[in-house]
């Protein structure tokens, strides 16, 4: 029979021996963790929100903080802006647009919701507080979190310039060729993936959804605060429209001009009168005429028309 001294030896190497391989087995453990985390960081796409405040670039052309220098002011976090391939806006050309059928009406699921606006420097946003309902495309539900206007517009149709200063008379038949106005609708999906629904405007009757919007913006345009809160907002009041639209992979147009947003041009131009334009401008007190990004070079990138068969739109 073996001693009991040796017994003991022998349950102490056991012990030991598995301390051992439990703590082998932690480390790989906490390899494997460190991996999957590093993995999904390059996989899942980065939540790319633009900029909460504008005044460290402006729209200035000739400036050093204008357009063709966002990228230079934080290399590492709007970098894309000046090295991006994909950026946004474009000019939605005719002749390199492929119309398609199968891309299907925009499905929209909005609904009202409370709602501040905020003056970020360059741009009036509309903000929802917990979001006002979503859209759905290729599977994937996107979040209506925010909208804001730009002016002019900063998408082009076939190359269509826009009415440079709103503040000056425009002949009628001049300001009926000509986009004065551009809203983003900016959505997020769980996943951190963007989607914008963008509208332009001539100028003309006035738009409903800014009427609604007048006497909160008239308050801002009278004060310096930064956020103005507005109540409940209904984005369905935003009119589209048309069923017609592009589709485009583009990105932010303000830093940090973040790539692989999903881009919705709709087709129709609608319209917005002079004033209500020029409030958008007078509320946000940054004194320039302007704060739209000039266009950007397509390069490669395929962009659809959808356009139904029936034809009835």
């Amino acid at each position: 029979m073996p001693q009991p001294h040796a017994s003991t030896a022998i349950v102490e190497q056991q012990i030991q021996s598995r301390t051992r391989n439990m703590g082998k087995l932690a480390i790989q453990l906490l390899f494997l963790i460190t991996f999957f985390l590093v993995l999904v960081s390059h996989i899942l796409p980065a939540t790319s929100q633009e900029v909460e405040d504008e005044r460290e670039f402006d729209y200035n052309p000739n400036g050093e903080k204008g357009p063709a220098h966002w990228g230079r002011i934080h290399p590492d976090q709007w970098g894309a802006c000046s090295n991006g391939s994909m950026q946004s806006p474009i000019d939605l050309l005719d002749e390199r647009v492929d119309v398609v059928s199968h891309l299907g009406r925009l499905n929209r699921s909005y609904k009202p919701g409370n709602a501040t606006l905020r003056n970020r420097g360059h741009d009036m946003m509309l903000k929802w507080e917990r979001g006002a309902g979503s859209i759905e495309i290729n599977g994937t539900e996107y979040v209506l979190n925010q909208c804001h206007w730009h002016s002019p517009s900063e998408h082009t149709i076939n190359g269509k310039k826009y009415i440079s200063d709103i503040n000056f008379p425009v002949p009628l038949f001049l300001s009926i060729a000509m986009f004065a106005l551009e809203v983003h609708m900016v959505h997020e999906s769980l996943d951190g993936k963007v989607a914008v629904v963008g509208i332009m405007y001539k100028i003309g009757r006035p738009d409903y959804f800014l009427s609604s919007l007048t006497k909160q913006l008239q308050s801002v345009a009278g004060s310096y605060e930064r956020d103005t809160v507005v109540g409940v907002v209904d984005p369905r009041n935003i009119k589209i429209g048309s069923r017609k639209y592009y589709r485009y992979i583009g990105s932010l147009t303000i830093p940090p001009c973040t790539q692989n947003v999903l881009w919705t041009m709709v087709k129709k131009v609608r319209t917005a009168t002079r004033d209500q334009i020029r409030l958008l401008r007078v509320a946000v007190h940054d004194d320039a005429d302007t704060n739209a990004r000039p266009l950007q070079a397509i390069n490669s990138r395929t962009v659809k028309l959808f356009r139904p068969e029936d034809k009835d739109d």
